[in-house]
């Protein structure tokens, strides 16, 4: 990160904060992945399901994220939109083991793709496809398939295995969001 680091001061990019929006269904371990990026004295040893959304900050070396925590709740998922202009990358957390849902985190996925807000700017897309600890996880390769990642043409996006109570996956996320906000911040 030295290179980045360097790269990031000329440019003034230093501690540049950018906006997440952290998206997904409910029970997809959007808060758990939240609160494990967070340092480890400020984390939350009970985690329970968001009503609404949360606001959490935590900073890599050279950006300060700001997350948008929202619930996946049916009955919270409109309020999404009402914080898409302000968000500068998206995160969505899929539960690669809950077959039976992957249908409606596509048809949100959708939804999202094609809102006003969001459909014309070059959000980056960072697509965690998490619990990957349980037996009945679905590879990252899988639900990439099953969500037609590869339709994204514009915008760029990446999707990583995860298992958030272990960490697993976390960071390799954290740094190509990293990575890529340098080159949308440009």
């Amino acid at each position: 990160m030295g290179l980045f680091d360097k790269l990031a001061g000329w440019l003034g990019l230093k501690k540049k904060e950018v906006h997440v929006l952290c998206l997904g269904l409910d029970n997809s371990g959007k808060t758990t992945i939240i609160n494990k990026l967070k340092p480890s004295n400020a984390q939350t040893q009970d985690i329970v399901p968001t009503i609404g959304f949360n606001i959490e900050k935590f900073k890599t070396s050279s950006l300060s994220f700001t997350v948008f925590d929202m619930s996946g709740q049916g009955r919270y998922r409109n309020l999404w939109e009402h914080y898409y202009k302000e968000g500068q990358a998206i995160i969505f957390v899929i539960d690669s083991s809950d077959k039976l849902r992957m249908v409606v985190a596509k048809e949100e996925l959708d939804v999202l793709l094609n809102h006003p807000d969001i459909k014309h700017r070059r959000l980056p897309i960072l697509f965690f496809a998490n619990k990957m600890d349980l037996r009945d996880a679905m590879s990252s390769v899988k639900v990439s398939q099953l969500l037609s990642l590869e339709n994204i043409k514009d915008k760029p996006w990446h999707i990583c295995a995860s298992d958030a109570l272990k960490g697993e996956g976390l960071q390799e996320g954290v740094d190509w969001l990293q990575g890529i906000s340098y080159v949308i911040l440009l």
